[in-house]
């Protein structure tokens, strides 16, 4: 339910109920608050049961449909390119280049920069 909202968002809204409710009235709100999402979250489960009773097998056909338009929902350009151009042989890495075997990448990583010299590219940092 709060996979958009980040742990800031959450803090900004506690401060701004601490201000607009007070220290009173604030935890008697989150209760309410809380049981209203609980008492929500049951009457969801409770349907959708109630729902899978009375259709029986033709429930999971509706269902495929709504899977479906939740992984659009989901879509990533660049991870779908990127599984469909490389999927198929396991040797290469994403960005490309042949695998290596982390013994000789490690060493080219991990070693110290001489003075002027520039770490090398990485495209998965971004």
């Amino acid at each position: 339910m709060f996979d958009s909202i980040g742990w800031v968002e959450i803090l900004i809204i506690i401060v701004a109920g601490l201000f607009i409710l007070g220290p009173e009235r604030l935890p008697s709100a989150a209760a309410w608050v809380g049981k209203t999402v609980r008492q929500v979250r049951d009457y969801a489960t409770g349907a959708r049961e109630q729902l899978k009773q009375e259709m029986g097998p033709e429930f999971e056909q509706l269902r495929k449909p709504l899977e479906d338009l939740r992984e659009l929902r989901n879509f990533d350009p660049k991870r779908a390119i990127t599984k469909h151009l490389w999927d198929d042989d396991p040797a290469e890495k994403p960005n490309g280049h042949p695998a290596v075997p982390p013994s000789s990448a490690q060493s080219t990583r991990d070693r110290p920069l001489q003075q002027g010299e520039r770490p090398p590219y990485d495209p998965d940092a971004t």
